[in-house]
């Protein structure tokens, strides 16, 4: 039985992705990290509110 935290799948995802991305050829990376750019972005703004942050 697997017992991965969420975290580290996501991490792993991540590292997938950008691994993907940066076989692709030089004129379409750019394109590539704008889009995951835009889906960290939506996920960050969709998560909790109203926590403090860290020094």
């Amino acid at each position: 039985m697997d017992q991965t935290a969420p975290q580290d799948e996501e991490q792993a995802d991540l590292l997938s992705t950008l691994e993907v991305i940066e076989a692709q050829p030089l004129g379409t990376r750019a394109g590539a990290y704008a889009g995951l750019h835009d889906a960290l972005a939506r996920r960050l703004e969709s998560g909790p509110t109203g926590m403090t942050a860290h020094s």
